[in-house]
């Protein structure tokens, strides 16, 4: 029981503490100390927190599953993680989201790639890989970490959203227009080739590391 409320502590520090950071503590940070060593400082407690909430989950009973993972199952999840993987390499290139001097002149533009799909790719594939452990691994360890995870992702784009409108005005509530924050929302969109090809290759790297980091195969390893 004591491991397991190690978990979800640290899982609530992880979580909260990106939350607080990123929000209320954001601006008198970067007053007072500057953007490059908020980031350092930011960066420090990102690592440590993930750190703390791996180690509690190692240390964590697992308990038992909620349902087997059949092979119906393990389709989906592949195919979902295949998905995130691609929202996640498309999400690096012209994301206005993330912090960087170009953000504005992003926004301007018309969306293209993943960005037709949602607007916040990254955080999408994050809450996918998610939900993905808990279909494949429903159990109480994995409730709380990945559920933390999915919060952390979808609150986080929605919280997000409200500093992005702040620090580009008119710009942000266009790109909020011309996009959609509920993957395939307006229907079918193409990512992309480069989008799909990069994904691809991270998503099957990631896979064939599954089995030697994690103890169990994963994606299409599971049938090979």
């Amino acid at each position: 029981m004591g491991d397991m409320i190690g978990l979800i502590a640290a899982t609530i520090a992880f979580v909260g503490g990106h939350f607080v950071l990123s929000h209320p503590l954001r601006a008198p940070m970067v007053a007072r100390l500057g953007e490059n060593a908020f980031l350092g400082v930011y960066s420090i407690f990102a690592l440590a927190a993930l750190g703390w909430m791996i180690l509690a989950y190692r240390a964590a009973p697992s308990g038992e599953a909620l349902w087997a993972a059949n092979e119906a199952i393990w389709i989906v999840a592949t195919l979902l993680m295949w998905i995130a993987a691609i929202f996640w390499a498309g999400s690096l290139v012209g994301n206005p989201a993330l912090p960087n001097p170009a953000a504005k002149k992003a926004a301007i533009k018309e969306p293209a790639g993943v960005f037709r799909i949602t607007r916040h790719p990254m955080m999408w594939s994050f809450a996918i890989w998610g939900f993905v452990h808990l279909l494949i691994a429903p159990r109480a360890d994995n409730l709380v970490l990945c559920g933390g995870i999915i919060i952390l992702a979808l609150v986080g784009s929605r919280l997000q959203e409200r500093k992005k409108f702040v620090a580009m005005g008119d710009a942000w509530v266009q790109w909020q227009s011309r996009t959609n924050f509920i993957p395939f929302a307006r229907g079918f969109a193409f990512p992309g080739w480069m989008a799909v090809i990069v994904g691809t290759v991270a998503w099957l790297a990631l896979s064939w590391l599954h089995m030697p980091l994690a103890g169990m195969p994963a994606g299409i390893f599971f049938w090979l």
